[in-house]
């Protein structure tokens, strides 16, 4: 028998990724051998990409998470990936609190009501962890680091984490939190995420478009591509529970760099002129939201689980390029 999956967040630019990659199977759950997935349910406000829902297993839902898992089926394993992002969240309070708390919740309760308890996946964020003004800099994060969220985001983010950890405590899920590194380089167009420049300011240039830096040269960032974090998400629900061990979150591994660094390899990849189309600004409001994320990261939890970053963003540039051709003319 094959395995039926839902993914929240499926329109997006990692759950349709993650679709892709659950379609072309076969698929590990939870300890168990890799079977081949017979429903993969895409749950979002909008429509996923047409050349995922082609695919006869795969099953379009639109609408509110609060309404659009009513009367859905169990499923095997169930990725939520569905959010508002920073700097959406931070403008909008209500907006972010009704998708990332309440959707989440939404979520958790449409699976303690399965018949036996589904791999619950949860994305959550680097943003759980900030530097609070009276204590000072954040420092190297490592697995026991605690976290202290200087956004709406990261609050919510942290606050979903402790709800997975709890329903999974009461036997209702067998969840894992994973906390994403900032995603770059992602393709299409741009978001409302504070970090959303850290794409922007390759994808633009590659595309021949001018693209802005608002933080200093300098500032530290701590980085995932697209294909390790999907390694990641994959591998959190592939293994058994004592593999996976504790309920607390796992911080999958980063590539601490900067934006200065991430030009240079831009330029050594593409070229000069392309890294010329880079204007360098300055924006106080997203500076302090991406000043107060960690870049410096010890993941050790995730390397036992088989998990490393990118070498170099040289690698990630070039695997960008590989993965949308288009962006190189």
């Amino acid at each position: 028998m094959g395995i039926r999956v839902v993914v929240t967040g499926g329109a997006g630019f990692l759950g349709a990724l993650l679709a892709r990659e659950l379609l072309a199977g076969p698929l590990a759950v939870g300890g168990a051998e890799p079977a081949d997935v017979d429903e993969v349910v895409l749950v979002d406000v909008v429509e996923p990409p047409a050349d995922v829902t082609a695919d006869a297993r795969a099953r379009a839902v639109v609408g509110d998470l609060a309404t659009a898992l009513d009367g859905l089926a169990d499923a095997d394993a169930v990725f939520h990936l569905a959010g508002v992002v920073s700097g959406a969240a931070e403008a909008d309070f209500d907006l972010g609190m009704r998708t990332n708390l309440d959707g989440t919740r939404a979520v958790l309760e449409w699976a303690r009501a399965h018949r036996v308890p589904p791999v619950l996946v949860f994305t959550s964020s680097l943003a759980v962890f900030g530097s609070d003004p009276a204590i000072g800099p954040i420092g190297d994060v490592d697995d026991d680091t605690l976290p202290r969220p200087q956004s709406s985001y990261g609050v919510q983010k942290f606050i979903g984490e402790q709800l997975v950890a709890d329903y999974t405590r009461k036997g209702f899920v067998r969840g894992r939190s994973v906390r994403l590194m900032t995603v770059s380089v992602r393709p299409g167009k741009p978001n409302a995420a504070a970090s959303g420049f850290l794409s922007g300011m390759v994808r633009e240039p590659l595309a021949g478009q001018r693209a802005a830096c608002p933080v200093p040269a300098d500032t530290p960032v701590a980085l995932s591509s697209p294909r390790r974090s999907l390694e990641g998400i994959l591998r959190a629900a592939a293994v058994d529970d004592a593999t996976w061990g504790s309920r607390t979150a796992v911080n999958l591994p980063a590539l601490s760099t900067t934006p200065a660094e991430m030009a240079a390899a831009l330029e050594r990849v593409a070229g000069p002129e392309v890294a010329a189309l880079i204007d360098w600004t300055d924006d106080p409001a997203v500076a302090r939201i991406v000043r107060s994320w960690p870049a410096r990261f010890r993941t050790d939890r995730a390397r036992r689980l088989g998990l490393e970053p990118e070498r170099s963003f040289d690698d990630i540039v070039r695997a960008y390029l590989a993965d949308n051709p288009p962006a190189a003319g």
